[in-house]
């Protein structure tokens, strides 16, 4: 069963969320809150597997709480929910490592099958929509930021894969592309991420805009 915990200052959002999910005899909603604080302090009880966070709440907002629930050890995946596509919000968010986005608009499908894919520890919703905004957010960065010394340990084949991964690329896609077996492209995506010190596929598209893997406005 997965556990979901739904963080949004709008009761009817609240609700309607809850009856999409709870009609999946796989999920269960485990609790419900109205601010940041009171989903920070809920999520810790309530042992979610993955949270449902607004960003614009009262008294902390969806930014803050993100980043606090991801500091904890063991923390649950969390999903941003937004009512717009290039949302800086949600770029920060996923820089603070959220496992992707969520628009509000959503169909209830989409909803229900982006909850059991971070549950999965899958990360990056809609790869095609993430990755855009992203793009959209690096670009608008200050250019000239530092080498990471970390990119100097990835092999030749790691950086390959992280190019892939910046695509949105699933493993089984990119073991098509580099003509090895997904066991393998696994290992490398695990690799890739212990070496860059990064928590999930998201993460990886984010570093590698902003280490110039990638560039804004270019496919990878």
């Amino acid at each position: 069963m997965i556990r979901v915990v739904i963080v949004d200052d709008q009761a009817l959002m609240r609700s309607g969320l809850r009856l999409i999910l709870e009609a999946e005899d796989d999920l269960a909603v485990v609790g419900e809150a109205g601010d940041g604080r009171a989903g920070v302090e809920l999520v810790e009880r309530a042992r979610a597997d993955v949270v449902l966070m607004d960003i614009q709440m009262p008294v902390m907002d969806g930014l803050a709480a993100t980043r606090t629930i991801l500091a904890r050890p063991a923390a649950p995946a969390v999903v941003v929910l937004t009512t717009f596509d290039h949302d800086e919000y949600v770029y920060e968010a996923l820089r603070e490592g959220a496992a992707g986005f969520l628009l509000k608009n959503a169909p209830p499908e989409e909803l229900v099958e982006a909850v059991r894919v971070v549950a999965r520890g899958e990360g990056l919703l809609s790869p095609a929509v993430t990755r855009r905004v992203i793009a959209e957010f690096a670009r608008q960065r200050p250019a000239g930021a530092a080498a990471d010394p970390a990119l100097d340990q990835l092999t030749e084949r790691e950086r390959e894969v992280l190019e892939h991964l910046a695509a949105g690329s699933t493993n089984a896609e990119i073991a098509a592309s580099l003509i090895l077996g997904e066991a393998t492209i696994k290992t490398h995506v695990s690799n890739v991420l212990l070496k860059l010190h990064l928590r999930d596929r998201v993460q990886a598209v984010v570093y590698a805009y902003e280490h110039g893997i990638v560039r804004p406005g270019t496919d990878p």
